[in-house]
């Protein structure tokens, strides 16, 4: 049990720390706003969104088979192409009203991207690693595309390997 709990607490934090480099633009927008001494109020719930976040994967987190983990890819590949991605990837961007619809806003954005994250291995830090910088980098940029199309499709293309021959999948 106590090394359930720690193993949750370390993920907990390395889940929120990768959150909090994407709420930058948002928190800059709302300091200039002149809400600065709010900046906890927002801060706080955003962070309080992702916890939960991480806590319910956590929580239902169990070793995938190969399949599983490439189909799970092949569908957030796809999910990077619907107008819901779109419209949560719009707001997480420019929303700065509430740091908890701010919160749940990136969530949406992210949540294929997470998924791929829980297949591919919640507790290897490499593979956090590349979900921090895509998830940061899409927070960070606006959508494009010309960067868009290409990664959404390199993350289908890399569901296809890990289906077809599992050997060459890495983690």
């Amino acid at each position: 049990m106590a090394t359930r709990l720690g193993s949750f607490a370390f993920f907990a934090a390395v889940w929120m720390a990768m959150m909090l480099p994407g709420a930058a633009p948002a928190v800059a927008r709302a300091a200039r706003a002149g809400v600065a001494r709010r900046m906890p109020l927002f801060a706080g719930p955003y962070l309080a969104v992702w916890a939960l976040a991480g806590a319910v994967v956590f929580a239902a987190y169990r070793p995938h088979g190969t399949a599983a983990a490439g189909a799970v890819t092949i569908a957030a590949g796809a999910y990077e192409f619907t107008p819901l991605k779109r419209q949560f990837r719009r707001r997480c961007r420019e929303t700065a009203g509430s740091g908890f619809g701010f919160g749940l806003c990136c969530v949406g954005s992210t949540a294929g991207l997470m998924a791929m994250l829980v297949v591919l291995g919640v507790m290897s830090v490499g593979w956090m690693a590349v979900i921090a910088v895509l998830v940061t980098t899409q927070k960070l940029l606006p959508p494009r595309a010309a960067l868009d199309v290409p990664l959404a499709l390199t993350i289908v293309a890399f569901g296809l390997p890990i289906i077809v021959d599992p050997r060459g999948f890495p983690g």
